[in-house]
């Protein structure tokens, strides 16, 4: 099985293809290993050897600690996936409870990714091991491209905030796109995650599906994005892409998975290097419970592993190579802030020319001032008659100037006669 090309699938009018970034698979027939002591499975899990992952076990086995696998679904039979303790759809077309894999090409991914998180094994310290193994598992199926009957870019924000709100501690994303830029949509769905103190990790892609550099959501500021190398610890060619926006590398190649009918397989890819780096954070978290997620992230790539490689080509291997033991044993300075950038800080920068949404308009009660009580009711009068009121506004005041005008009136009459009779005496005088 290759990488596949999913269908293009459209948003802010830029047509963005979604990979799983995978490399090839193969049944694995596990050969007989000369020393009886040593499961089987487990000899081929050389990362937990050579990346301090079984040192780690000695402190912490990720109990307590909850991982949410968004991909294609986690099968139901194999006794591996006993640490399932919920799950969901989101794709339109699976079971409701996550469990049904998703896709006619890419069912198996969900399950190979999450026995690597946190696989159970097959009892009695048998079969494959994941990174966390006493971890609980949430899983959120959504279906790539023509596989899901609701828009890729809904189901990572719908399953982003499902997982956070039943209690995940930690996300992993084994997926990437073609382009540096994501939906609006995913902007608040990963702030959700991140103001609710959840460590999301995703696997940064591979060249050989034909991404030679970081895409979405590997470049949202704030997740651990995760690269590839192979057994030699060195950038795998095909199995891991480049970009600043790595933060740590893990194994990509040869790995093991399991699948939902139980079978074993090898395969390679970034989508295998997340969930080691994603068992390693609940490693993290099940011994360090007083941290938050800023300093999850930073104790791992701080105590990364350098390489020759890795300081000369920091673009490629981020901080280095993860190692599980120091990450949870080793003293690390806390920080304030995620060393990963700020989600926040960016979308106050390039979201700002953006049209802002109203504010909802709230609705509260009208309070209507309460009105004087009404007077006493009083006796119908005869309409032929003043009232009280009309003699009082009306017929009072128009007597009271009747009068007056009346006695001006005689005043001035009186005056006039007196002025008359004055005249009349003294023409009769001369």
């Amino acid at each position: 099985m290759t990488a596949r090309w999913s269908p293009w699938v459209r948003w802010s009018a830029a047509a963005v293809a979604f990979l799983i970034v995978l490399g090839g698979t193969t049944a694995a027939t596990v050969p007989p290993d000369d020393d009886a002591d040593i499961d089987p499975v487990q000899s081929l899990e050389y990362w937990l050897d050579d990346y301090g992952i079984r040192t780690a076990w000695e402190t912490s086995r990720g109990e307590g600690v909850t991982i949410a696998v968004i991909d294609t679904g986690i099968g139901k039979g194999p006794v591996e996936f006993g640490g399932v303790r919920d799950g969901a759809d989101f794709s339109g077309v699976g079971a409701p409870d996550g469990r049904s894999p998703v896709g006619a090409v890419d069912s198996n991914h969900g399950s190979w990714v999450a026995s690597l998180a946190a696989s159970r094994g097959t009892g009695d310290g048998a079969g494959m091991l994941g990174v966390a193994p006493e971890a609980t598992l949430l899983s959120l199926s959504v279906g790539f491209g023509s596989s899901a009957a609701v828009p890729f870019v809904d189901q990572i924000a719908d399953a982003m905030r499902w997982a956070v709100d039943h209690g995940a501690d930690v996300i992993n994303l084994s997926f990437t796109t073609n382009t540096l830029e994501w939906d609006p949509s995913w902007d608040e769905a990963f702030l959700y995650a991140f103001q609710h103190d959840v460590v999301v990790v995703v696997a940064a892609g591979n060249r050989g599906t034909g991404t030679d550099e970081v895409g979405a959501p590997a470049t949202i500021p704030g997740v651990l994005t995760v690269g590839g190398v192979n057994r030699s610890g060195k950038a795998s060619v095909e199995a891991s892409t480049q970009g600043i926006a790595i933060g740590i590398m893990a194994p990509s190649e040869e790995l093991l998975g399991v699948s939902p009918d139980g079978q074993i397989v090898i395969w390679d890819g970034t989508s295998g290097a997340a969930p080691i780096v994603a068992g390693i954070a609940a490693l993290v978290r099940a011994a360090h419970p007083e941290l938050d997620a800023d300093n999850v992230i930073n104790r791992i790539i701080r105590t990364a592993r350098s390489t020759p490689e890795s300081r000369a080509k920091p673009a490629l291997y981020g901080y280095g190579l993860v190692d599980a033991a120091a990450a949870v044993s080793a003293k690390v300075a806390r920080v304030d802030e995620n060393p990963m950038g700020s989600l926040t800080e960016w979308i106050r920068l390039y979201r700002r020319q953006e049209v802002k949404p109203q504010p909802t308009p709230t609705v509260a009660p009208v309070v209507v001032p309460q009105l004087p009580a009404p007077e006493a009711a009083t006796p119908p009068e005869s309409a032929l008659l003043p009232s009280a009121e009309s003699l009082r506004y009306g017929t009072v005041p128009l007597l009271a100037g009747t009068v007056v005008a009346i006695m001006v009136g005689l005043g001035v009459t009186a005056a006039a006669r007196r002025v008359r009779s004055a005249r009349a005496s003294r023409t009769s005088s001369r």
